[in-house]
């Protein structure tokens, strides 16, 4: 039986990860810097590892034929002050230099490197120019220079094992990320449109991306990066639209002006406003099927959960 370890599994993304492996019955082992705290579930369990600390359990690390680096600070979870902007950086960079020094040194049975990155990687669309693919270059901001180092990070695992690295678009499920943030407003009968609504969101279901790391971790062909998003990105008025058209009821469109995001927000604000048009074709190339392509069968999978 097939081992899967995973660092940040205790997170939306890893949690539904772990799902979705367990019930294809593979071993799974979560490395968390609190595994005292969780007990071992049947073909789920713990081990300890805290990349600030340069700390590991190099037994557990022994273990896995391949490996699903999800860790990394939240993006959005709190403003971008100077110190939150360098703990972003450093949980992904960083962690993910320790974390590949630590596979070379003590995993040779590791095979294949699943590592995670973001759209933030590009800037926003460019008039006239096609959907940002895989070869487009980063853009100059925090989240562009971020996301190029981590992925120099993540690359470097290459000479040694099969690395994938998957550029997350926004991640959609019902119990955490954007979407409870978006649908939240829609049960008080009103559909925010921030900054107009016009800018485009590239998003992914959040279970259609479990199945993109499975699909990753079982084709070997599947090597390099790609684009980790649905194949048809809307404007962030028609996600709106389609949560307040699941729901019902009458939904009265409010306007969020830009400067009022920009005063909470702060330089956040601008990933918010931002319109980024990402391209799956690459993804849907190597031969991955999405469950849920379309927003609209998306929203509708994820409130009817």
């Amino acid at each position: 039986m097939q081992t899967i370890g995973i660092t940040g599994g205790t997170g939306f993304v890893g949690k539904h990860l772990t799902s979705l492996l367990t019930g294809k019955g593979l071993q799974v082992i979560i490395f968390t810097r609190n595994p005292q705290n969780r007990a071992t579930s049947g073909p789920v369990s713990y081990a300890y590892w805290d990349a600030e600390q340069g700390k590991c359990d190099t037994n557990a690390l022994a273990k896995p034929d391949a490996i699903v680096h999800l860790a990394g600070a939240g993006v959005a979870d709190k403003r971008w002050t100077k110190a939150r902007k360098k703990e972003i950086i450093d949980s992904r960079v960083k962690a993910t230099d320790f974390l590949v020094g630590q596979l070379k040194e003590h995993a040779p049975q590791c095979k294949t490197f699943i590592a995670a990155s973001a759209i933030g990687f590009y800037g926003p669309d460019i008039p006239g120019k096609d959907p940002f693919a895989e070869s487009a270059p980063p853009y100059n901001d925090f989240l562009g220079t971020t996301c190029k180092a981590w992925e120099t990070s993540s690359a470097s695992a290459e000479k040694v094992m099969r690395t994938v690295i998957l550029r997350f678009g926004i991640v959609l499920g019902k119990e955490s990320g954007a979407f409870p943030q978006f649908a939240k407003p829609t049960d008080m009968g009103i559909v925010p449109l921030l900054g107009g609504g016009k800018q485009t969101i590239s998003w992914i279901e959040v279970d259609d991306l479990a199945r993109m790391i499975l699909y990753s971790l079982e084709h070997s062909q599947v090597n390099g990066v790609y684009n980790a998003v649905a194949p048809n990105p809307v404007t962030q008025k028609a996600l709106m639209q389609s949560i307040a058209h699941e729901k019902g009821g009458i939904k009265i469109p409010v306007p969020v002006p830009s400067f009022v995001l920009k005063i909470m927000l702060g330089e956040m604000s601008i990933e918010v406003l931002k319109s980024c048009t990402v391209s799956a074709q690459k993804v849907l190339d190597a031969g991955f099927v999405f469950d849920h392509p379309t927003i609209g069968n998306a929203v509708k999978y994820i409130l009817a959960k």
